[in-house]
């Protein structure tokens, strides 16, 4: 990775003085302006574009958040912080961020309460299908494979996806409100602008140089520069190097923007900020809606099971491509498809499953096997192999069904794989970006994808929205905390 070295203070002639600089406003950059100026500071946010939105305002609209929020009492679920602390360390590992996790889990609610007092409203009903935003304006779901295998029996099962109170996908509705927040806040905005490079002053980041239409710009920042740039979906060298499976074959289903080109990772680490997990990206597979097709089986280029099909979409859409090289088909039927009448298509039918698995080119003995073990068992409701739930076990290619069929899912014939990176800078539960050596870095920050994700190796539905408004909320308030210090 191409560092960009940062400047020393002492050849740099400053245009103008802030208290907090946030480079980008996508849902991390946002929370942490908002959060600086509620705290007292002076605050620039520097936008690439002509405005807040970026990645956030493409998404979905979920926020992984719990621990007994609002929103879940309302709807009649109980959590604590504890419950969520063992679903996250069990699905976004292995080796998770423990103190992260803690901080994100215990902070949960207050952070709820708090982009509700910002202005992004929920409505309290739960929708019951589950891995992506509601339909309807529903706000809660279970986004992340809580109530399936082997999470059920780890944690009590709990929703935890919120989406803002919005028809279908929220993001760009959640941007609106947090834009408009960033606008009430009184801090200003540099649009059109792309920081060139942190300046340092005796290891501590007093200020960046940042590029516009009328030249460079000087700028220093008390308390601190908060990184909210992205991620490097769209850096071609970057993926290159580091997480090469990300690069889908079409770059339509890579999630981002072409802003999304690591700039604030390479500024971080230009300034001697560590990166980590730079491998990690979450994928997702979309099975549906409805999660009804999860009544179907999942099998790779051997006609081998690989996954429990009622999982979430992005465990099972990472388990094919990094595991099964993205080779792996969905076997059904046509009753089972009947739920489906207006998603995925049939591409393969026959009256057998090895006639199928020749048309395939999957071994027939081996699908033959594996669909007759699997009516055998979910004949009877049980699924020991994979332990997907009862109400989706349902024999394949047997009466009433008139055959068998299958859904190509091959990542070369352009099946759905959305992707996007995972790995950062390195922080604190405060958004502190930590040299090698796990130390702060005085005067910097990163939240978002500029930041390493709390899914460190997995991911959940909403981690992106919840961690990068929530660590950069707590970014925010610091670098507010020590522009204060600094003015004494």
């Amino acid at each position: 990775m191409d560092q960009i070295p940062a400047l020393d203070a002492a050849d740099v002639r400053f245009d103008l003085t802030t208290d907090v600089v946030a480079l980008g406003l996508g849902v991390a950059g946002a929370s942490s302006v908002i959060s600086a100026s509620q705290s007292g500071a002076e605050v620039l946010a520097v936008e690439r574009s002509v405005g807040p939105g970026g990645t956030s305002a493409q998404s979905g609209g979920l926020i992984y958040l719990g621990g007994g929020t609002d929103l879940q009492r309302a709807c009649g679920f109980e959590d604590s912080p504890e419950n969520m602390v063992a679903f996250l360390r069990a699905a976004l590992g292995p080796d998770v961020d423990d103190d992260r996790i803690d901080a994100y889990c215990e902070g949960s609610t207050d952070h709820f309460d708090w982009l509700v007092s910002i202005g992004v409203p929920f409505r309290a009903s739960f929708c019951d299908e589950p891995n992506r935003e509601s339909a309807d304006d529903a706000g809660l779901l279970f986004s992340g494979g809580e109530d399936t295998y082997p999470f059920d029996e780890i944690a009590v099962p709990v929703p935890r996806g919120h989406k803002p109170q919005c028809i279908d996908s929220a993001g760009g509705f959640l941007m609106e409100r947090l834009g408009a927040g960033v606008s009430a806040s009184g801090a200003r905005v540099m649009a059109d602008a792309a920081a060139d490079a942190l300046i340092m002053d005796s290891g501590e980041v007093v200020g960046v140089l940042v590029r516009t239409d009328e030249g460079p710009r000087a700028i220093r920042a008390r308390g601190g520069v908060v990184l909210a740039a992205g991620g490097f979906i769209n850096n071609e060298s970057m993926v290159a190097e580091h997480c090469p499976l990300a690069h889908v074959p079409n770059p339509a289903w890579r999630i981002g923007t072409p802003h999304d080109d690591g700039r604030g990772i390479r500024l971080g680490a230009g300034a001697g900020a560590a990166t980590t997990r730079l491998g990690s990206f979450e994928c997702a597979l979309p099975l549906g809606p409805p999660h009804a097709m999860a009544r179907g089986i999942l099998v790779n280029r051997h006609g081998q099971r690989f996954i429990n099909e009622d999982t979430y979409t992005g465990r099972i859409g990472l388990h094919a491509l990094r595991d099964q090289d993205g080779a792996v088909f969905m076997i059904t039927d046509d009753v089972i498809h009947q739920r489906n009448p207006i998603g995925l298509r049939i591409g393969f039918a026959a009256a057998t499953p090895e006639e199928l698995a020749t048309d395939l080119g999957i071994p027939p003995e081996a699908l033959g096997r594996t669909v007759r073990e699997y009516n055998e068992a979910a004949a009877v409701g049980e699924d020991p192999t994979f332990h997907k739930r009862a109400p989706f076990l349902q024999p394949i290619g047997v009466p009433p069904a008139s055959g068998i069929g299958a859904i190509d899912l091959r990542v070369d014939r352009d099946a759905i794989y959305a992707t996007f990176t995972l790995g950062g800078l390195v922080t604190d539960p405060d958004g502190a970006a930590l040299d090698e050596h796990g130390q702060r870095i005085p005067g910097l920050y990163a939240a978002g994808r500029t930041a390493a994700s709390l899914a460190a190796h997995h991911y959940a539905s909403g981690i992106s929205l919840g961690d990068g408004s929530f660590f950069g909320r707590r970014a925010g308030r610091h670098a507010a905390t020590r522009a204060r210090g600094n003015h004494s």
